[in-house]
């Protein structure tokens, strides 16, 4: 295992505040000490950030996690790895059970997956999204049970409607056995209050399949603001949020609550052309990826990273804001946040170097560039 000494970087430190200083990695930990054969890396100028953490896609690189294939997981996480994404937790379609169990005891067994992240069944069928309505199903612990017991306990985030049929009685149970989302959903206000009250804790992409604000009908992004314990995703991407929405949502919610995830597809680093999700057709034009109406979005084609280079070039974003968002919010939603998501003695060394134009220069997870 490869040691570093870092030196004369611009660090953003685990207070998520720049200052120039040495960084030290010893046995894949950040470190007080020097370490033994050390190689050693001049930084100036050079930004030194923690490791990016994903906890809501698809795919990328061509592949999609519901694939199901240890091939499909590698081709993944090296995409994630070599774009600065250190951490990842992949998100499930909404598929039949046989399908999903299948994709749970291939997760199991497979290195590098820090969690899974379960957007359906159990949502609307009036806020599918790109989601496939032939599959939605109506909220079941015990069919969340067997996903679960199938995966090891590797889902850390489940998604919930709460306006269907028995969700209160999901949430009453699943609240223990996993962090609840509130997604795809036509909730009200009074019915997102009560979801939260009861233990649901995230909102899914927020303003993406939901009802928006309204002075009479405020919704569940009114909900989520007035509970300081909810936290929401953002989607970075240029296509799924406007910048002005972007920037308020920080200004409002604060930096500690918001969460920026990619939701990518398989089309994410890939050419322009036709790709699928959850069973059906995706096009990719440019940075924007929909159905075959050429109107529904599904999922973004864009990795986290960029998305941070979005939020900071194109929304007027502080950079370690956007990283704050993008590392340590995140490992916090999925119980990292000890061990990942900033760069702290005795954490994991998960760091990216970038230079003043936000290119990546160098990778380093766990002591492996």
């Amino acid at each position: 295992m490869q040691n570093f000494i870092i030196k004369n970087a611009i660090v953003l430190n685990q207070d998520f505040e720049f200052h120039r200083g040495d960084i030290k990695i010893s046995d894949g930990f950040f470190s007080n000490n020097d370490p033994d054969n050390a190689e050693i890396i001049d930084a100036e100028n050079f930004y030194a950030v923690p490791g990016l953490v994903d906890i809501h896609f698809h795919g990328c690189a061509g592949h999609d996690f519901c694939e199901g294939t240890h091939e499909a997981f590698k081709k993944i996480l090296d995409y994630e790895n070599s774009i600065g994404v250190t951490t990842i937790c992949p998100a499930t379609m909404t598929l039949r059970e046989e399908k999903l169990i299948s994709i749970m005891k291939a997760a199991k067994n497979f290195p590098g997956l820090s969690g899974i992240y379960l957007e359906g069944p159990f949502i609307s069928k009036d806020k599918l999204g790109a989601q496939n309505p032939a599959y939605v199903a109506g909220p079941d612990i015990e069919f969340f049970k067997r996903l679960q017991n199938s995966s090891g306990n590797l889902i850390k985030i489940a998604a919930i409607a709460p306006e269907v049929e028995n969700a209160f009685d999901f949430i009453n149970e699943a609240k223990n056995l996993t962090r609840l989302t509130l997604a795809h959903t036509t909730c009200d206000y009074d019915t997102a209050v009560r979801a939260f009250n009861s233990g649901v804790s995230q909102v899914t992409h927020m303003f993406n399949a939901m009802h928006g604000i309204n002075h009479r009908n405020p919704g569940p992004v009114i909900a989520a603001l007035e509970d300081e314990n909810i936290n929401v995703e953002l989607i970075c991407d240029g296509v799924h949020i406007h910048s002005a929405v972007v920037r308020n949502t920080l200004k409002i919610f604060g930096s500690d609550r918001v969460i920026f995830v990619s939701d990518s597809m398989e089309a994410a680093g890939m050419k322009d052309g036709i790709y699928e999700l959850g069973g059906q057709k995706v096009i990719k034009r440019g940075n924007l990826a929909t159905l075959e109406d050429e109107k529904t979005i599904a999922g973004s084609v864009t990795n986290l990273f960029d998305c941070v280079r979005t939020a900071v070039n194109k929304m007027n974003i502080p950079l370690e804001t956007a990283i704050k968002c993008s590392s340590l919010n995140p490992a916090q939603a999925i119980g990292l946040e000890k061990s990942h998501g900033s760069i702290q003695i005795g954490k994991a060394a998960n760091l990216v170097l970038l230079d003043k134009d936000l290119n990546l220069v160098r990778v380093i997870r766990e002591s492996k560039i």
